[in-house]
């Protein structure tokens, strides 16, 4: 579903059901779209649930759209968890509507790739919130941030679903603490569907595990601490955007409970393979470092030469901009964490080696993939033969890839509803586990 389907679904509901659900704007986007948010019911405790914390992750958009119907239709489960719950199944309006070329058809990673979207670090919804920790102070949360912020501030919600889902791999989840009792829940959610559990390197290398494929939810304070003691730069320096929507919220309810369900699209069996490899996971990790810096640099290098050519400013601009500055500075904080970490010093296993071979190098197509829309968004690109020039290129480089990555890989496309079905068992059960627990 597209933004503007949702929101006529929005209405609707609110239509059908005058007494139970009230549709309120809370926000404006940058540029200027309306940001809505569903109220229903009038249980004791509050929920807030929001999709698109990233707008290249429309699942959550989906199940939100589904749960929004059932709570209003149904009043036993109203009554199970006592919620009054907010919604918000757009919460970045803008991002969604520059990913929406393939929204329709999710099972084309090529269509991804060349329609993706994802905003610089301090534009994002879900890391713009403010923060003062040690020697970080950053208070500039987008409109799209502010609009969260005005739900949270005044409901105070004691459970928070922030609907993300990822890209190539399987599923895994971050809680905001250790909650044994989900564990089995969050495994048979995937495993009913057919789709694995991610078993290889973690997205993010200094949180908690807590179980298979379940780990602790990060926030900036955890990020600053880790650059910290890898890094000989000021963490302040480092970190160019703000606190997440936890610890945000956390300031208003301590005891709140906040879950994340990461999704894929597409997964390779070999994500959930627990076999050891001859290979040693440092040496992996490293090389992949390695990989991920020559391709920054290949992709600085070309943005270079097309600078001086912009003549229309993008989005696109915005985050490349962001995101080269951002790797630069950080890299030699990951890469001496990789050096030294003691968990890093065994053998790999087959899922670890397929996340740093494999899958991690199709993430970094997204930025490819954005540097060709902005070459492609330039009003003198039919006319400029170094714009047309870096288009070529990139787009040479876009499909190379792909094909090596459809060679290397058994590519599953993951059906849409079964996404859904995991997100939506995930989060009631969560729901429920913070509804009884505080």
């Amino acid at each position: 579903m597209i933004v503007e389907e949702l929101n006529e679904s929005s209405k609707a509901l609110a239509k059908q059901f005058p007494n139970l659900v009230e549709m309120k704007q809370v926000g404006e986007s940058v540029s200027g779209e309306p940001i809505y948010c569903l109220k229903i019911g009038h249980g004791k405790k509050n929920a807030l649930l929001y999709g698109f914390p990233h707008p290249n992750e429309p699942v959550g958009s989906l199940m939100l759209d589904y749960l929004s119907w059932e709570l209003a239709r149904n009043e036993e489960l109203r009554k199970l968890f006592d919620f009054t719950w907010y919604i918000v199944k757009v919460a970045d309006v803008d991002g969604a509507m520059l990913n929406e070329g393939w929204f329709k058809t999710p099972y084309s990673f090529r269509k991804y790739v060349y329609n993706y979207y994802r905003p610089a670090g301090n534009e994002q919804v879900e890391w713009s919130f403010p923060i003062e920790y040690k020697t970080l102070k950053y208070d500039k949360p987008s409109p799209e941030t502010k609009a969260l912020m005005e739900i949270i501030d005044s409901a105070k919600p004691d459970f928070i679903y922030s609907l993300h889902n990822a890209g190539f791999g399987g599923v895994y989840y971050y809680v905001s603490e250790d909650a044994p009792l989900l564990y089995p829940i969050f495994e048979k959610a995937a495993q009913d569907r057919d789709v694995p559990l991610s078993l290889g390197e973690p997205e993010v290398p200094f949180v908690k595990q807590y179980h298979q494929a379940v780990f602790q939810m990060p926030t900036t304070v955890d990020i600053y601490d880790f650059y910290e003691k890898y890094s000989q730069r000021d963490p302040a320096e480092i970190i160019m955007s703000g606190e997440s929507s936890l610890g945000y919220a956390r300031r208003f309810n301590p005891n709140l409970f906040e879950i994340v369900c990461e999704v894929p699209y597409y997964y390779d069996e070999r994500i959930c393979n627990l076999r050891q490899t001859k290979s040693v996971r440092r040496d992996l990790v490293l090389e992949n470092l390695e990989f991920q810096k020559k391709d920054m640099d290949t992709l600085k290098e070309i943005y270079e030469k097309i600078k001086s050519h912009i003549d229309t400013h993008t989005k696109f601009q915005d985050a490349l901009e962001y995101f080269m500055k951002s790797f630069e500075k950080a890299f030699e904080a990951e890469k001496k964490w990789a050096e030294t970490a003691e968990e890093l010093s065994r053998n790999a296993t087959v899922a670890e080696k397929f996340d740093n071979e494999v899958a991690s190098k199709s993430y970094s197509l997204f930025k490819w993939g954005m540097l060709y829309r902005l070459v492609k968004s330039q009003n003198r690109f039919k006319k400029d033969p170094i714009l047309k020039q870096a288009a070529g290129q990139i787009k040479k480089l876009i499909d190379s890839r792909i094909e090596q990555l459809e060679k290397k890989t058994k590519f599953k496309v993951i059906p849409v509803k079964s996404l859904v079905q995991i997100q939506l068992t995930a989060g009631l059960y969560a729901s429920l586990y913070a509804s009884l627990r505080s």
